[in-house]
Formats: C-alpha cells, structure tokens, sequence
C-alpha cells in the first residue's frame, strides 16, 4: 500500500481529499494535517510516501514545507494542490521536485490520475535497480511512440489508466475479460470495456469469443501490432 499524508488547511477539503484517496486501490490515508507544524510531525509520526500538499498553510508557506519535509524523509514523493496559479510559484514547485502539481478545484476523476500515473510510474522506479528509456518517458508524460498512447484520446480517458490496461494485457498469459480487467485495474467493469474496445479499434488488442451459457464472453488479448509498438 501506498501511504498518503493529506495537508490542507481547510478540515472539510482534507476530509473530501481523503475519501477520494481511499476509494483508489493501492492507496491509504495514513494522516492528516492541516497546518505546516502538524505536516512535519505526521512526517515524522507516519513516514508516508506520498504527501499531497496545499501551498497556502495558516504557518509554513508550502514551498519552504516542501523543503522541510524533505529534510525529514529525503525519499519522499509530493503531489501538490493548490489553488496557487502563478507562474513562479507553480515553477518553484516543480523546481522543488514535486510529482505532479494539480489546480483547485478539481475533480475525483483527475486526482485519481495523477495518483494512478505515480503508482504506474513513480513507484516502480523506486523497485528497479536500473530503468529502461521508456520507464523514464512515462514519469515524465511522454508516451515514446507506444501503441495507442500516443493518440489523441477519447473524451474522459486517461492515458495512465490506458498505460495500463496495455501493460495488463502485455502481462497477461491469456485473454482476459472485462470484468477481469477492472478487478485488476480498480475500475467498474463498463469503464475497463471501454478501454479495452478503445485498443481493439486501434489494432493494439484483439477480441476473440467465448461461449458458454449465457451470452459470449468478450475475451481481449495484445495483438502482435500491439507488441510491435510497444516495442519501438
């Protein structure tokens, strides 16, 4: 499980913050603060591996805490949000090493991606003792010429949650359902469908039919173009 420390301010956000934290598999709150001296307690309490950070705190500004935090846990992973839009401030943050910085408001659906992209990218590198070119290009968001994710995607996709339903079929030692796929991904069984129908349109996956009672299964499987691209 992937330990997230929520700092904000404003009790009714973290709490919002939180539930969506925890509805993601692979995911656990394991504290929250809502001022800057409390983060670097938990920090210390609770050694989390990832903080999701709001810049304006009531005592520490966020940008200094994210140094602080770091002299604490020199390993750890911080996933800004913020309603900060200033340009400066949003680049202090990256300079400062941040996995990702995200804007309020926002959505559940756009928090779960950038948490799902971490645990896809992030968190594998931590792992490995070396790391191939494409692992790099999926930290930094570019798809490096890999099968689908390198299209423009359909409205309410997510190219981490597309990364990897590709690698779930690369992996895979057969066909697998849709059903089978969301319980792996932690989707519904609609949403992994679509994907999967999504790389079979795009010649990246297959489709073959299984019967038995009932209605066909619908069972996908990686298309040798699908290997191919991969491979590039």
């Amino acid at each position: 499980m992937i330990k997230v420390l929520i700092v904000d301010d404003d009790f009714m956000v973290a709490r919002i913050h939180t539930g969506f934290v925890a509805a993601v598999p692979g995911f656990e709150v394991c504290g929250v603060a809502q001022s800057g001296a409390q983060a670097l307690s938990e920090v210390r309490r609770v050694t989390p591996d990832l903080v999701l950070l709001d810049i304006h705190l009531p005592d520490i500004g966020g940008l200094e805490l994210l140094r602080r935090l770091r002299e604490v846990v020199p390993e750890l992973d911080v996933l800004v949000i913020s309603a900060a839009r200033e340009a400066d401030t949003v680049r202090s943050a990256l300079r400062g090493g941040i996995v990702h910085y995200l804007m309020k408001p926002f959505t559940r659906r756009e928090l779960v991606d950038r948490l799902e992209h971490y645990a896809a990218t992030y968190r594998p590198l931590d792992a490995a003792q070396t790391a191939e070119q494409a692992d790099i290009d999926r930290v930094f968001g570019l798809a490096g010429g890999r099968g689908a994710t390198a299209e423009k995607l359909p409205k309410g996709f997510s190219a981490e949650t597309l990364q990897r339903v590709e690698d779930l079929l690369r992996s895979a030692d057969a066909d697998v359902a849709a059903s089978e796929a969301a319980e792996v991904l932690g989707t519904s069984r609609v949403s992994a469908r679509r994907y999967l129908e999504y790389l079979v349109e795009t010649g990246a996956a297959g489709v073959r039919l299984r019967y038995g009672p009932g209605r066909p299964q619908r069972r996908y499987y990686r298309t040798a173009a699908g290997t191919d691209a991969a491979a590039r």
